[in-house]
């Protein structure tokens, strides 16, 4: 068993988290929020997403947010910008890094963004393309990669085909995601040890919902594998509207607890993201989803 020294998170709480809250967030309220994961020392946050406020009214203010920002040293502040004209207005906030997104599951695909895995893979290819022109990286997500709503089991190869061809596009990172929170560790592992035949494992992050309770189980998987970037969401914030049930992603917090137990280093002060976790789920009333950071709160 041989855990990598360092593990990067990556914050999604404030796009993936909040992106399907039903009551408008205001946008101090966002940058609020940033500004303290930022303070806490996560050097990676997922700010935004660029997409059609018809779709995802909650990231309409995502140029207020990009522009709003109050930049912390060394940390990157990315997008998901799904087309080209989302990644044109992404580049003319000064993004430092933008994400798009494909299935593993054919059905979760036509259901989401409305066309099949390969149309999504040939519609990001210009994204990409331009990305590079304007010397921006590009990070792809893999959702549905241990279960989907509508499919149930998924191969572990059709996860691999597509995380290759993200890989191949030019995604220097894969961020494999368990979308509706079905895995369990052993199929974590199958899967992960699927997609490392096509994609190096230093190239590959995970993406775990809690819904079942399995995240920090299927994380110590991977772990033990060699993965070593880890998207998680403070106070366990977000789910998907695709599937009934889903609760948010793995938990930021819970998942520096059991980085410390494992003497795995991260750089993110547990007592700082704590309170933002606090913070932010009294400010949208919500209930805080972390295990830690309940505990440390109510200390």
């Amino acid at each position: 068993m041989t855990f990598p020294p360092h593990v990067r998170l990556v914050e999604v709480g404030p796009r993936d988290g909040l992106q399907n809250e039903p009551e408008a967030i205001d946008t101090g309220t966002k940058l609020a929020l940033i500004d303290r994961l930022g303070a806490a020392g996560l050097t990676h946050i997922e700010a935004a997403s660029f997409v059609s406020p018809k779709w995802v009214p909650q990231m309409a203010d995502h140029r207020e947010v990009m522009h709003g920002l109050r930049r912390h040293e060394g940390v990157t502040y990315s997008a998901l910008t799904p087309n080209l004209k989302g990644l044109e207005a992404a580049l003319e906030c000064g993004v430092d890094e933008v994400a798009v997104f494909a299935a593993a599951s054919e059905a979760f695909s036509r259901k989401n963004i409305n066309c099949s895995v390969a149309e999504s893979l040939e519609r990001f290819a210009p994204v990409l393309q331009r990305a590079r022109e304007a010397n921006v990286r590009v990070r792809g997500y893999v959702s549905c990669v241990l279960g989907c709503p509508y499919e149930g089991e998924i191969a572990p190869a059709r996860v691999a085909e597509v995380a290759r061809a993200l890989h191949q596009m030019g995604c220097y990172e894969v961020s494999l995601g368990d979308t509706i929170g079905t895995g369990t560790p052993l199929k974590a592992k199958r899967m992960l040890e699927a997609v490392t035949r096509d994609v190096p494992m230093e190239r590959l992050g995970a993406h775990f919902h809690d819904t079942y309770g399995q995240a920090l189980a299927n994380l110590y998987a991977v772990l033990e594998e060699g993965i070593a970037v880890i998207d998680s969401s403070v106070a366990g914030l977000g789910g998907c509207p695709y599937a009934k049930g889903a609760s948010g992603n793995v938990a930021s917090e819970d998942v520096v607890y059991l980085l410390d137990g494992l003497g795995i280093a991260h750089g993110v002060d547990l007592e700082k993201l704590a309170a933002a976790g606090s913070w932010i789920t009294r400010a949208i009333g919500r209930p805080n989803r972390s295990k830690a950071g309940v505990a440390l709160s109510s200390r």
